[in-house]
């Protein structure tokens, strides 16, 4: 992977549970970006070939790749996540998080969307909700993409 020195950041990736399109737009923005992409995950997945872009597999476990992403992510770095316990941790050292449907995580937000997964995991646990997040649509698709591409052009300008 290119590590070229005019970037102060690399994009993470959990891609454990990233869904296919979101991959696609994120390996098109880090070659077309020339922005160092890092994809995360406990078993083997096809990317890109491109200097832009790797594959970090880790060990299978729990929180594996989680704690990966947890330790290796840096402040200025992009991590896209649907995990809010890890992007609570990412944001806490200071990484920009945008979630899998284009939503910042924030200092502002994060605690809010924490104890919102709690509540829900608690309420599907004592079977009083049975569904979990409901499908990705094209509007969470175009909402991720723009959320990407405002993160690359506040860190790269316009290309």
């Amino acid at each position: 992977m290119n590590t070229d020195q005019q970037h102060a950041f690399t994009i993470w990736v959990d891609a454990d549970a990233c869904p296919r399109d979101l991959r696609d737009i994120i390996e098109l923005a880090a070659i077309r970006r020339k922005a160092p992409t890092i994809f995360v995950a406990n078993s083997y997945m096809h990317v890109h070939p491109s200097e832009y872009i790797a594959f970090q597999l880790v060990e299978k476990g729990g929180d594996k790749a989680d704690d990966y992403l947890a330790e290796h992510a840096a402040p200025d770095d992009l991590a896209i996540t649907a995990d809010i316990p890890l992007a609570a941790r990412l944001v806490e050292r200071g990484v920009a998080v945008v979630s899998t449907r284009g939503e910042d995580i924030t200092n502002a937000n994060v605690g809010e969307r924490l104890a919102m997964r709690n509540l829900m995991e608690e309420l599907r646990g004592a079977g009083m909700v049975s569904s979990g997040p409901r499908e990705m649509n094209k509007a969470d698709v175009q909402r991720f993409a723009n959320a990407l591409d405002r993160f690359l052009t506040r860190k790269l300008g316009k290309r």
